[in-house]
Protein backbone atom coordinates (compact mmCIF):
# COMPACT_ATOMS: atom_id res chain seq x y z
CA UNK A 1 0.00 0.00 0.00
CA UNK A 2 1.52 3.39 -1.22
CA UNK A 3 1.89 6.15 1.91
CA UNK A 4 -1.05 8.34 0.35
CA UNK A 5 -3.18 5.67 -0.03
CA UNK A 6 -2.74 4.63 3.77
CA UNK A 7 -3.09 8.23 4.43
CA UNK A 8 -6.49 8.54 2.54
CA UNK A 9 -7.75 5.70 4.36
CA UNK A 10 -6.55 6.72 7.99
CA UNK A 11 -7.93 10.33 7.07
CA UNK A 12 -11.42 8.70 6.55
CA UNK A 13 -11.35 6.64 9.76
CA UNK A 14 -10.39 9.29 11.60
CA UNK A 15 -13.80 11.52 9.91
CA UNK A 16 -15.71 8.55 11.20
CA UNK A 17 -15.08 9.28 14.56
CA UNK A 18 -15.93 12.45 14.57
CA UNK A 19 -19.64 13.16 16.37
CA UNK A 20 -22.50 13.25 13.49
CA UNK A 21 -24.10 16.41 15.63
CA UNK A 22 -21.08 18.81 16.90
CA UNK A 23 -22.27 21.63 19.28
CA UNK A 24 -23.37 24.64 17.79
CA UNK A 25 -20.63 27.40 18.41
CA UNK A 26 -19.58 25.37 21.07
CA UNK A 27 -18.75 26.13 24.39
CA UNK A 28 -16.74 29.63 23.58
CA UNK A 29 -19.47 30.64 21.02
CA UNK A 30 -22.68 30.38 23.31
CA UNK A 31 -20.34 31.83 25.99
CA UNK A 32 -19.57 34.81 24.28
CA UNK A 33 -23.52 35.34 22.78
CA UNK A 34 -24.62 34.92 26.35
CA UNK A 35 -22.08 37.60 27.54
CA UNK A 36 -22.98 40.14 24.83
CA UNK A 37 -26.39 39.79 25.65
CA UNK A 38 -26.24 40.95 29.25
CA UNK A 39 -24.34 43.82 28.00
CA UNK A 40 -28.34 44.63 26.44
CA UNK A 41 -30.36 43.42 28.95
CA UNK A 42 -32.86 46.55 30.32
CA UNK A 43 -33.53 46.55 34.39
CA UNK A 44 -36.24 44.39 34.17
CA UNK A 45 -35.45 42.22 32.11
CA UNK A 46 -32.27 41.95 34.01
CA UNK A 47 -33.96 41.56 37.22
CA UNK A 48 -36.38 39.15 35.98
CA UNK A 49 -33.37 36.51 34.50
CA UNK A 50 -31.81 36.62 37.83
CA UNK A 51 -34.75 35.73 40.01
CA UNK A 52 -34.86 32.56 37.68
CA UNK A 53 -31.13 31.95 37.14
CA UNK A 54 -29.77 33.05 40.54
CA UNK A 55 -25.90 33.90 40.52
CA UNK A 56 -26.07 32.37 37.30
CA UNK A 57 -24.80 34.59 33.73
CA UNK A 58 -26.25 34.32 30.87
CA UNK A 59 -23.03 32.89 29.49
CA UNK A 60 -22.41 30.34 31.94
CA UNK A 61 -26.27 29.41 31.66
CA UNK A 62 -26.02 29.02 27.59
CA UNK A 63 -24.30 25.67 26.93
CA UNK A 64 -26.86 23.98 29.32
CA UNK A 65 -28.81 22.43 26.31
CA UNK A 66 -25.89 20.96 25.26
CA UNK A 67 -24.58 19.39 28.48
CA UNK A 68 -28.31 17.93 28.80
CA UNK A 69 -27.44 15.57 26.05
CA UNK A 70 -26.37 13.08 27.89
CA UNK A 71 -29.09 12.35 29.27
CA UNK A 72 -31.08 10.25 27.75
CA UNK A 73 -34.83 11.61 28.88
CA UNK A 74 -33.77 14.84 26.79
CA UNK A 75 -33.40 13.38 23.52
CA UNK A 76 -36.38 15.27 22.64
CA UNK A 77 -35.17 18.47 22.60
CA UNK A 78 -32.60 17.40 19.76
CA UNK A 79 -34.24 18.84 17.36
CA UNK A 80 -34.32 22.41 18.81
CA UNK A 81 -31.44 23.40 18.08
CA UNK A 82 -31.70 23.93 14.20
CA UNK A 83 -34.37 24.32 11.68
CA UNK A 84 -32.76 22.29 7.79
CA UNK A 85 -33.42 24.35 4.67
CA UNK A 86 -33.21 23.27 1.28
CA UNK A 87 -30.76 25.22 -1.27
CA UNK A 88 -31.18 28.20 -3.04
CA UNK A 89 -34.88 29.73 -1.55
CA UNK A 90 -35.59 33.16 -2.68
CA UNK A 91 -36.55 35.61 0.42
CA UNK A 92 -40.31 35.12 -0.42
CA UNK A 93 -40.06 30.99 -0.85
CA UNK A 94 -38.62 31.24 3.12
CA UNK A 95 -40.87 33.74 4.74
CA UNK A 96 -43.63 31.54 3.49
CA UNK A 97 -41.91 28.16 4.04
CA UNK A 98 -41.44 29.83 7.96
CA UNK A 99 -45.01 31.42 8.19
CA UNK A 100 -46.59 27.86 7.17
CA UNK A 101 -43.94 26.28 9.95
CA UNK A 102 -45.39 23.40 12.30
CA UNK A 103 -42.26 21.46 12.16
CA UNK A 104 -40.48 20.50 15.77
CA UNK A 105 -37.40 22.94 15.06
CA UNK A 106 -35.23 26.25 16.48
CA UNK A 107 -37.60 28.53 15.02
CA UNK A 108 -41.14 27.41 16.17
CA UNK A 109 -39.34 26.28 19.57
CA UNK A 110 -38.19 29.68 20.14
CA UNK A 111 -41.67 31.26 19.78
CA UNK A 112 -42.76 28.39 22.02
CA UNK A 113 -40.28 29.11 24.82
CA UNK A 114 -41.09 33.07 24.28
CA UNK A 115 -44.78 32.56 25.03
CA UNK A 116 -44.26 30.18 28.09
CA UNK A 117 -41.69 32.52 29.14
CA UNK A 118 -44.01 35.17 29.69
CA UNK A 119 -46.55 33.00 31.63
CA UNK A 120 -45.98 34.48 35.56
CA UNK A 121 -47.60 31.38 36.72
CA UNK A 122 -45.27 29.20 35.08
CA UNK A 123 -43.32 26.63 37.52
CA UNK A 124 -39.95 28.04 38.77
CA UNK A 125 -38.15 24.74 37.56
CA UNK A 126 -39.56 25.60 34.03
CA UNK A 127 -38.57 28.87 34.21
CA UNK A 128 -35.05 27.65 34.63
CA UNK A 129 -35.32 25.26 32.02
CA UNK A 130 -36.68 26.94 29.23
CA UNK A 131 -34.79 30.16 29.71
CA UNK A 132 -31.62 27.81 29.94
CA UNK A 133 -33.09 26.37 26.59
CA UNK A 134 -33.88 29.82 24.76
CA UNK A 135 -30.62 31.22 25.80
CA UNK A 136 -28.97 28.49 23.98
CA UNK A 137 -31.03 28.23 20.87
CA UNK A 138 -31.03 31.51 19.83
CA UNK A 139 -27.53 31.40 19.89
CA UNK A 140 -27.69 27.90 17.79
CA UNK A 141 -29.67 29.84 15.19
CA UNK A 142 -27.22 32.52 14.40
CA UNK A 143 -24.84 29.65 13.65
CA UNK A 144 -25.17 29.69 9.80
CA UNK A 145 -25.02 26.00 9.69
CA UNK A 146 -27.95 25.39 11.95
CA UNK A 147 -29.77 26.62 9.07
CA UNK A 148 -28.09 24.30 6.59
CA UNK A 149 -29.59 21.26 4.80
CA UNK A 150 -30.91 18.17 6.00
CA UNK A 151 -29.08 15.63 3.04
CA UNK A 152 -25.78 16.88 4.57
CA UNK A 153 -27.07 17.42 8.36
CA UNK A 154 -25.93 20.70 8.42
CA UNK A 155 -22.38 20.09 7.09
CA UNK A 156 -21.87 17.75 9.21
CA UNK A 157 -20.84 14.84 5.82
CA UNK A 158 -18.77 18.18 4.54
CA UNK A 159 -16.27 16.29 5.19
CA UNK A 160 -12.65 18.41 5.17
CA UNK A 161 -9.67 18.92 7.06
CA UNK A 162 -9.04 22.15 9.71
CA UNK A 163 -5.08 22.64 9.75
CA UNK A 164 -4.52 19.34 8.78
CA UNK A 165 -6.87 17.69 11.25
CA UNK A 166 -9.63 15.81 10.14
CA UNK A 167 -13.26 17.83 10.67
CA UNK A 168 -16.70 18.74 8.87
CA UNK A 169 -18.09 21.78 7.31
CA UNK A 170 -20.25 22.11 10.72
CA UNK A 171 -17.40 21.60 13.43
CA UNK A 172 -15.58 24.31 11.86
CA UNK A 173 -18.43 27.07 12.07
CA UNK A 174 -18.97 25.23 16.05
CA UNK A 175 -16.15 25.47 17.38
CA UNK A 176 -12.70 25.55 15.17
CA UNK A 177 -13.13 28.84 13.51
CA UNK A 178 -13.68 30.62 16.68
CA UNK A 179 -11.01 28.70 18.27
CA UNK A 180 -8.88 29.46 16.20
CA UNK A 181 -8.64 33.30 18.05
CA UNK A 182 -7.58 31.57 21.45
CA UNK A 183 -9.47 34.07 23.48
CA UNK A 184 -11.72 33.38 26.49
CA UNK A 185 -15.37 33.96 26.41
CA UNK A 186 -14.98 37.50 27.97
CA UNK A 187 -11.95 38.46 25.62
CA UNK A 188 -14.09 37.80 22.25
CA UNK A 189 -17.30 39.67 23.26
CA UNK A 190 -15.24 42.72 24.05
CA UNK A 191 -13.45 42.42 20.54
CA UNK A 192 -16.43 41.87 18.91
CA UNK A 193 -19.10 43.95 20.62
CA UNK A 194 -18.80 47.24 18.86
CA UNK A 195 -22.24 48.57 16.81
CA UNK A 196 -23.48 51.82 16.23
CA UNK A 197 -26.61 53.26 17.66
CA UNK A 198 -28.70 52.94 14.47
CA UNK A 199 -28.08 49.70 13.99
CA UNK A 200 -28.32 48.34 17.19
CA UNK A 201 -31.89 50.06 17.09
CA UNK A 202 -32.31 48.20 14.17
CA UNK A 203 -31.16 44.93 15.49
CA UNK A 204 -33.06 45.32 18.59
CA UNK A 205 -36.51 45.30 16.24
CA UNK A 206 -36.00 42.44 13.99
CA UNK A 207 -37.82 39.34 14.29
CA UNK A 208 -37.02 36.40 14.27
CA UNK A 209 -38.09 35.09 11.16
CA UNK A 210 -35.58 37.66 9.90
CA UNK A 211 -32.73 36.17 12.16
CA UNK A 212 -33.58 32.74 10.41
CA UNK A 213 -33.34 34.40 6.90
CA UNK A 214 -30.12 36.27 7.86
CA UNK A 215 -28.62 33.04 9.03
CA UNK A 216 -30.11 31.03 6.03
CA UNK A 217 -27.92 33.73 3.25
CA UNK A 218 -24.64 33.12 5.49
CA UNK A 219 -24.57 29.77 5.04
CA UNK A 220 -25.84 29.60 1.42
CA UNK A 221 -22.67 31.76 0.61
CA UNK A 222 -20.59 29.32 2.89
CA UNK A 223 -21.96 26.27 1.06
CA UNK A 224 -20.87 27.60 -2.29
CA UNK A 225 -17.63 28.03 -1.77
CA UNK A 226 -16.25 25.02 -0.17
CA UNK A 227 -16.58 21.09 -0.85
CA UNK A 228 -15.72 18.08 0.66
CA UNK A 229 -11.82 17.52 1.05
CA UNK A 230 -11.10 20.72 1.24
CA UNK A 231 -7.88 21.43 3.30
CA UNK A 232 -9.01 24.84 5.58
CA UNK A 233 -6.24 27.17 7.24
CA UNK A 234 -5.21 30.80 8.03
CA UNK A 235 -6.77 31.60 4.21
CA UNK A 236 -10.40 30.48 5.59
CA UNK A 237 -10.48 32.42 8.87
CA UNK A 238 -9.11 35.80 6.99
CA UNK A 239 -11.89 35.12 4.52
CA UNK A 240 -14.71 34.25 7.48
CA UNK A 241 -13.73 35.59 10.90
CA UNK A 242 -15.43 38.31 10.51
CA UNK A 243 -18.67 36.80 9.45
CA UNK A 244 -18.45 34.56 12.24
CA UNK A 245 -18.15 37.68 14.91
CA UNK A 246 -21.16 39.61 13.09
CA UNK A 247 -23.27 36.37 13.86
CA UNK A 248 -21.92 36.12 17.38
CA UNK A 249 -22.90 40.05 18.04
CA UNK A 250 -26.36 39.28 16.20
CA UNK A 251 -26.77 36.57 18.47
CA UNK A 252 -26.26 38.54 21.51
CA UNK A 253 -27.94 41.62 20.60
CA UNK A 254 -31.24 39.56 19.36
CA UNK A 255 -31.47 37.49 22.78
CA UNK A 256 -31.00 40.78 24.67
CA UNK A 257 -34.27 42.24 22.70
CA UNK A 258 -35.76 39.48 23.08
CA UNK A 259 -35.56 38.82 26.56
CA UNK A 260 -36.45 42.52 27.15
CA UNK A 261 -39.62 41.60 25.13
CA UNK A 262 -40.45 38.42 26.96
CA UNK A 263 -39.85 40.31 30.09
CA UNK A 264 -41.69 43.48 29.57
Amino acid sequence: MSINVFKKILFIVLLSYLPAKAMAWGLLGHRVVGEIAQNYLNKRAGREVKMILGHESLAMASNWADFIKSEPSYNYIGNWHYINLPASLSSEQLQGKLLKDTATNAYTKIRFLSTELKNKALDQDKKVMYLRLLIHIVGDLHQPMHTGRFEDLGGNRVLLSWFGQPSNLHRVWDSDLIESQELSYTEYSRSVNFIDKSRLFQMQNEDVNLWVEDSYSVSEKIYSNVKSGDKLSYRYIYDYLAIANQQLLKGGVHLAALLNQIFN
